[in-house]
């Protein structure tokens, strides 16, 4: 057995519930395919999984789904969708992006297609209108880097002695040019300096806070990247020993400890995907499903993180906020 074959295999099994069969005889089988790792994601999968079960289908009862996760490497996705292509999946779902999806469009024009993507998927190619996507294409559009300009006005309420704020970005993900353009717009107009830092793997980031503490930044804005929810635990760690004020995309960084999260729920997000493709299994055609625009945002502060920085959050800012961990 390749080295492939096995991690494909591991990633198949750490994503199914305790107890379950490996596949039901008979059952449609759905390949879902995902740019970043899995542990780190159990809550959109369980999510998806909701969505699929309002729908009327359950794994390991009524339906079979096979996981490939490309652990970060964004190369890898070309050969994870044509390998659930072989499979004759009845529908391919992707996560993660653009990447994810195209990967998806490029191994089959004929399964069913599911994505999630953080670009406008028309103006990608990705398919041909929001409102009747055609081909074998639909799902949710997330945005992504249209929040980064709010982003950076939480970060700078929230420290406004902050004269240069920190950006790391994955210069691998589809949506970085156009977040790295947003933030660079609404820093001059506050009038804050942007420290531009780039990462692509775990070493990357360690590099990446290495320098925020060289060059004395006192704030850091995360870019938005499905990779770098995966290393979250690692992100909120490195923070936390910098003591540096961090603001995150996804709720999931605040909860594990992160300061401020403001973007998408991707939970909502995925569980609209899965109630897509259960409507599909059902026959419904993805060509006729319309692109959903994922509205669901949520403002997320973690008080202890903040207590811990020695900041004081303002009255307003938790006056809008969603949720407050303490």
């Amino acid at each position: 057995m390749s080295r492939r074959e096995f991690l494909g295999i591991l990633g198949s099994a750490v994503a199914w519930p305790v107890g379950a069969p490996a596949q039901s005889a008979g059952s449609p089988v759905i390949g879902f395919l995902h740019v970043a790792s899995a542990g780190p994601l159990e809550g959109i999968v369980i999510a998806f999984r909701a969505g699929l079960r309002d729908a009327g289908y359950t794994e390991g009862k009524n339906v079979v789904i096979e996981f490939r996760w490309a652990e970060g490497d964004y190369n890898r996705l070309p050969a994870l969708a044509a390998e659930l292509v072989r499979l004759h999946v009845a529908m391919i779902v992707t996560g993660g992006g653009e990447a994810s999806a195209f990967a998806a469009k490029r191994a089959t024009d004929t399964i069913p297609i599911v994505f999630n993507v953080g670009v406008d998927p028309v103006k990608t190619g990705l398919v041909a209108s929001l409102g009747r996507p055609g081909g074998n294409l639909t799902g949710v559009n997330i945005l992504t880097s249209e929040l980064a300009t709010k982003r950076v006005g939480l970060l700078h309420d929230l420290i406004p002695s902050a004269s240069v704020i920190a950006h790391l970005v994955n210069p691998n993900f589809p949506a970085t040019e156009a977040n790295i353009k947003e933030v660079e717009s609404a820093a001059h107009l506050l009038g804050v300096e942007i420290l531009l830092l780039k990462a692509s793997t775990k070493s990357d980031v360690d590099a990446a806070f290495a320098s925020v503490h060289a060059h004395g930044v006192r704030a850091l804005l995360v870019g938005s990247d499905p990779f770098f929810l995966s290393l979250r635990d690692q992100f909120v760690a490195l923070a936390a020993r910098d003591a540096i004020p961090t603001i995150f995309e996804q709720r999931e960084f605040a909860v594990a400890g992160g300061l401020i999260s403001y973007g998408t729920s991707l939970k909502d997000s995925y569980w609209q995907m899965g109630n897509y493709a259960g409507r599909i299994l059902k026959g419904e055609k993805p060509a006729d499903l319309p692109i959903v625009q994922s509205a669901k945002f949520e403002l997320v502060i973690n008080l202890k993180t903040a207590k811990s920085l020695g900041l004081n959050v303002p009255p307003g800012l938790l006056s809008a906020t969603d949720e407050v961990i303490e």
